[in-house]
């Protein structure tokens, strides 16, 4: 199986950016290696539209119909399968708090059963709701701020806020949890080791690579369910995020075969089928795979976002209903 991964929505770890609140990744996976199967067909579409490369977000809905039929086509006689995953930038900060907060292995005051089972989810959710934008934006800065002192003071000052507006929880129970982690944090700061340790720490807890989990766990997925060995990994260059990118998939590498429970009501944490391939990466006008990767993600993001579709993009779409994710 070959595979191409694309994103969009790349904000770096600045999460708060109003006109980007989701980063989205694309995954396309063939049994054929799309840089030479696919490009006679790309060739045409090229010539047709008088582009250098198909890029969905310079041609726009109208001018990629061509492009739509065309993919439509080939992904039928092809087996071509398109999985879309995607992070919502404000709950990720949050979300990346409470991991670190509310983690019974750092915060004493925490019980085991509440972030280990399935209880965690409720828990997580009463915290979200004691947050604004605001806050949540200076939780995130705060989390990857490499400088210890600041970070623990910010800190400190973060969770004094959120007990003030525990009022805003109807149930005593959950109030009683929360304010017991709260203070804890409050009184042992350093033991929380909120801040990132340096660049290369910092990057590792972006939405990049979080949600870069999830494409390698889709691709290990889809190499099982076809039963085909993972032939290449190709992935769109970018300077800030490849290094980290390539470093998940040397940990998960090192998993493989590795099925591991995570508690009780908890799902597995299933590494058997993990890649065993160092990720490739090229410009995005260097691979037909990309370039396709890349229609696929500009289109299901707009159907995500809402925005107008042509019926020829959204027959692309439907058609991966039994393939993809």
């Amino acid at each position: 199986m070959y595979f191409y991964v694309d994103e969009s929505g790349n904000t770096g770890n600045r999460l708060f950016d109003l006109n980007q609140p989701t980063l989205y990744y694309g995954l396309l996976s063939c049994r054929k290696n799309l840089d030479v199967s696919a490009e006679r067909m790309l060739a045409r579409l090229r010539s047709e539209l008088d582009v250098p490369r198909v890029h969905a977000s310079e041609l726009g809905v109208r001018r990629l119909t061509p492009v739509y039929e065309a993919l439509t086509k080939y992904q039928k006689h092809n087996d071509v399968r398109f999985n879309f995953y995607r992070v919502q930038k404000r709950d990720h900060a949050i979300i990346s708090f409470f991991d670190q907060v509310f983690d019974s292995g750092m915060n004493d005051a925490v019980e085991h059963e509440h972030y280990f089972t399935p209880l965690r989810y409720m828990l997580l959710l009463k915290v979200e709701h004691l947050f604004d934008d605001k806050l949540a934006e200076r939780a995130w800065y705060a989390r990857i701020n490499q400088n210890k002192l600041e970070c623990e003071e910010e800190l400190k000052t973060i969770c004094l806020e959120l007990r003030a507006r525990l009022q805003r929880i109807p149930d005593e129970r959950s109030r009683e949890l929360i304010d017991g982690a709260l203070a804890w944090a409050i009184a042992n700061p350093a033991a929380i080791e909120y801040g990132a340790s340096n660049q290369e720490s910092a990057l590792q807890i972006s939405p990049n690579v979080v949600g870069f989990q999830q494409v390698l766990h889709g691709i290990s997925a889809t190499s099982a369910s076809v039963g085909r060995p993972v032939r290449s990994i190709i992935v769109d260059r970018q300077s800030e995020f490849n290094n980290a990118q390539q470093e998940l998939n040397n940990l998960y590498r090192a998993m493989r075969g590795m099925e591991h429970d995570m508690g009780v009501g908890m799902p597995k944490l299933d590494m058997r089928n993990m890649p065993d391939r160092d990720i490739e990466f090229r410009p995005g006008d260097s691979s037909a795979g990309l370039e396709m990767v890349d229609v696929y993600v500009w289109t299901m993001k707009r159907v995500a976002e809402q925005k107008s579709m042509s019926e020829e993009g959204r027959k692309m779409l439907y058609s991966q209903r039994h393939r993809g994710r």
